[in-house]
């Protein structure tokens, strides 16, 4: 992607006050520092600084002590993706936004920064000739939420009625909600994110919007970031909280991270295509990588505790290492369509999810399975929660980080700053939620035990 001025300061106005520098830490957050628009110039051309640490926080924002990472709490090279800085919604003074990435000292890529996780392993494919065609859909819901309440189903806009009920694919809820949807599109186009087709969700105030495909995973994890973003301001503007939390409520559907994933050769030809239903033997490498890494990366498709709790049978979010063509009960899903498009698609990832490491984790489960030519089990064509022979995924959180700490793949796959780092942050989050006593288990135990 271009770096140039022009085009860094593209959406930049005249008018624009203040500039908020960020970057995504580990999480999928936002971090950084607001400065005057007289500096802009100054953070175009890499002269802003900001701590290491703060991209290897915890999920409150605090230091996490055992992180070599935090050794000094030195700074880094902020330096501009070359996305343009875009305008932010529902701030008292005209601002931008100016995503960056984190470089060391000697210019070199800080891993910890997830962004430069996925160019490490994108590059890797272009050492093969070979270009990644990626697209996400993501879902959300709408709530009405007071903090300390439990979040309701939210008020529609026309009939002034409360929502009471799920309404997979309903026309009525898309209508009712159209204002949204179209300030979330008008704010989705200005900022270069490739909006497609919008849906009401399984569940109550549930929604999914679609991005189309680009050749460029950077690009489209950039897009999924900043999609979030978008929705949860225009959400804000209609006093309305947008959550991408993977189960915001027990007994409705949860918010999956679905990837799309194809490759391009040299000459622009889809090398997973070769004229069957079935597909190419490089796509069943590709499904056979995913396959024997996907229990290792479960920590990057569901890195919270409340991840967990969308793996429950019968909802459509995977919990065991299948596959299958149009399956959705599977964790691996071949569409079906015109061969020219044949591609992946990963379901196992909840929209809680840092898109740059649930994109790096799909890539290099491809990159595994095709450069080690593994062959892929026979596909699942019946819904996969009723087969007893499946290897399940780690099904809750404390498996999953004890997995994804003790596996070799993951050791293969990825820079160990990340590595190092990820663990660190998810063994602090897990001890402080370990220490909290819920109000349940006073209403169960402190009386009767």
């Amino acid at each position: 992607m271009t770096t140039t001025s022009d085009t860094i300061s593209a959406t930049a106005t005249n008018s624009t006050e203040y500039v908020y520098v960020a970057a995504g830490d580990i999480n999928g957050l936002l971090r950084g520092k607001r400065i005057p628009f007289n500096q802009m110039e100054k953070a175009q051309a890499g002269g802003i600084r900001l701590p290491l640490s703060i991209l290897g926080v915890d999920i409150w924002g605090a230091d996490v002590i055992e992180s070599s990472q935090c050794n000094g709490d030195i700074d880094a090279i902020a330096r501009p993706t070359g996305r343009a800085a875009y305008p932010l919604l529902n701030t008292s003074a005209p601002s931008s936004l100016l995503p960056i990435w984190l470089y060391t000292e000697d210019n070199e890529p800080y891993y910890g920064d997830a962004r430069h996780v996925l160019d490490f392993i994108s590059k890797k494919f272009k050492a093969l000739g070979l270009t990644p065609v990626m697209a996400t859909e993501l879902e959300f819901y709408l709530v009405d939420y007071t903090e300390g309440e439990t979040p309701k189903p939210p008020i529609r806009p026309k009939s002034g009625l409360r929502l009471n009920k799920t309404s997979i694919l309903s026309i009525n809820d898309l209508l009712q909600f159209d204002e949204f949807l179209d300030e979330v599109y008008e704010q989705c186009e200005k900022l270069d994110i490739p909006v497609d087709a919008a849906l009401a969700e399984n569940g109550c105030g549930q929604f999914e919007i679609n991005l189309l495909h680009v050749d460029d995973p950077l690009k489209a994890a950039d897009d999924a970031i900043l999609f979030k973003q978008v929705v949860k301001a225009v959400a804000a503007r209609r006093k309305l909280t947008a959550t991408f939390m993977a189960k915001p409520f027990g007994l409705q559907s949860g918010n999956g991270f679905h990837v799309h994933c194809s490759l391009l050769d040299k000459d622009g030809n889809n090398v997973f295509d070769d004229g069957s239903d079935e597909g190419s033997d490089m796509l069943r490498h590709a499904v056979a990588g995913l396959l024997k890494t996907m229990s290792d990366c479960t920590l990057l498709f569901a890195p919270h505790v409340n991840s967990y709790r969308r793996f429950a049978p019968g909802t459509l979010a995977p919990n065991n290492v299948s596959w299958g063509y149009e399956n959705r009960t599977a964790a691996v899903r071949i569409p079906g369509g015109d061969p020219k498009a044949r591609r992946i698609e990963h379901r196992v990832s909840g929209a809680d999810a840092n898109p740059y490491l649930v994109c790096s984790a799909v890539l290099a489960g491809i990159l595994y399975g095709i450069e080690n030519k593994l062959e892929a089990p026979d596909p699942i064509n019946s819904i996969t929660y009723n087969e007893e022979d499946l290897k399940t995924l780690p099904l809750d959180w404390l498996s999953a980080i004890r997995k994804f700490e003790s596996s070799d793949v993951i050791d293969a796959l990825f820079p160990s700053e990340m590595i190092e780092l990820l663990i660190a942050v998810k063994k602090q989050e897990a001890k402080r939620f370990a220490q909290q006593v819920t109000n349940l288990e006073y209403l169960t135990y402190l009386q009767d035990v």
